[in-house]
């Protein structure tokens, strides 16, 4: 019951992580091409470009499943953030040092057509690094969010066993008051009864 009602609360976020999640997995995996189509099998620069991106498409995985994403909170942000790290660093080399990556590249490909898919690869990892920002940004808030639910949800269930159990109490102790009621009573009954058969003796005794 508690977990319907917080997939209920959060229906749209979770939605909303899903899509940015989905729209990351899918730049992710449109930026291994650019690499591969430079040079395969790639040199130690485009290897560490296409870890990037695995990292990257391994962060959006958990993302797709609201459940996997509470439950794996710890690691799903330490990807992200892996994947941010790596993403910045890749910007800044494709960015601001073009043609000393485009020579480690060693792309056998023509100078021009090297450096269209070097330029695509860096508006993919723009795209990426924004997108990822964003990824991180609502996982941290959804998972706020659902912590502060989950716990009210868990106070509102203390709460009404806290009541549940006073209300057994009372019905237990107005049980045991009747009881004690009853044995009085009967006590009494019994004593009232002996003491006619006691005074209807000594009657007969008497007259005798």
């Amino acid at each position: 019951m508690a977990s319907s009602k917080l997939r209920s609360s959060f229906s749209f976020p979770n939605l909303l992580l899903s899509s940015l999640n989905f729209i990351l997995f899918i730049l992710s995996a449109a930026s291994l091409a650019p690499i591969i189509l430079l040079k395969m099998p790639p040199t130690s620069l485009g290897v560490a470009f296409l870890m990037v991106s695995s990292i990257s498409l391994l962060s959006s995985f958990p993302g797709f499943y609201s459940q996997l994403t509470h439950f794996c909170f710890i690691t799903h942000v330490s990807l992200l953030i892996a994947s941010l790290i790596g993403q910045v660093l890749s910007v800044l080399s494709l960015f601001t040092r073009e043609k000393a990556s485009l020579s480690m590249l060693k792309s056998p490909r023509d100078i021009k057509e090297a450096k269209v898919l070097v330029r695509l690869e860096c508006g993919i990892l723009m795209a990426m690094l924004v997108m990822q920002l964003m990824v991180l940004a609502v996982s941290c808030t959804v998972h706020h969010c659902w912590v502060k639910e989950y716990e009210g949800l868990e106070a509102e269930r203390e709460a009404t066993a806290k009541k549940r159990s006073r209300r057994l109490a009372r019905v237990q102790e107005e049980s045991m008051a009747n009881a004690a009621r009853i044995a009085e009573t009967k006590a009494k009954e019994l004593d009232e009864k002996t003491k006619s058969k006691y005074c209807q003796w000594v009657k007969t005794d008497f007259e005798g």
